[in-house]
């Protein structure tokens, strides 16, 4: 028996992740190196709009999220895709090195890509820090504390009478008496395992 709940064990945080034209929710984020100029790594999945971004251009950039941030940010960064809207037409956020940082988080890093590595399901970008601000120091939201209070995060509304199918990880619903066999999200990506069922 697999239970890929476990992995939410795993302590990671909540960031934004932005670069020339768009950006969106992570949560793999890694420092790898020390030093004046470290080195941070972030993964991205390989379907994600960012991801294609990410390959075409040099610098990125991280905004660590806390536990008191807007939720709209988590919904717009996290389930949209730029293909679709301006995500940031939604929120407010400062340029810095050409980059878009949003406001309302406790810092940011910004990253020059020096290097890429691929798998089957994401890229792992590695960046070297060029500039970085700290505007408040304090609890930055883990993935767990997000699992925790999701349901404050992202208020899922299901349509009455029908049977919903509800991912833990991101909040997507799917509408069906069952969810098929090779079903994965088709927003995040993880499998049927981590869809929850909700009966209105």
């Amino acid at each position: 028996m697999k239970n890929k709940k476990i992995t939410r064990k795993i302590s990671q945080g909540m960031y934004v992740l932005t670069t020339n034209g768009g950006g969106c929710i992570v949560d793999a984020v890694s420092q790898i190196s020390a030093g004046e100029n470290p080195l941070i790594s972030v993964a991205v999945m390989k379907s994600n709009y960012t991801n294609e971004l990410m390959h075409n251009n040099n610098k990125f950039a991280i905004s660590v999220l806390g536990h008191d941030v807007d939720p709209n940010i988590i919904k717009t960064f996290g389930f949209n895709s730029m293909r679709d809207i301006n995500k940031f037409d939604n929120v407010e956020y400062k340029v810095e090195c050409d980059l878009n940082i949003v406001n309302d988080s406790l810092g940011y890093m910004i990253l020059e890509k020096v290097d890429t590595i691929e798998n089957d399901t994401h890229t792992l970008f590695i960046g070297r820090l060029i500039e970085a601000d700290l505007y408040k120091d304090e609890p930055a939201m883990t993935y767990n504390y997000y699992q925790e209070h999701k349901d404050e995060f992202i208020k899922v509304q299901t349509e009455n009478n029908k049977t919903a199918w509800v991912c833990t990880v991101c909040g997507y619903v799917y509408y069906g008496d069952v969810l098929p066999d090779d079903f994965k999200c088709p927003m995040c990506g993880v499998s049927k395992e981590l869809f929850e069922r909700k009966s209105s």
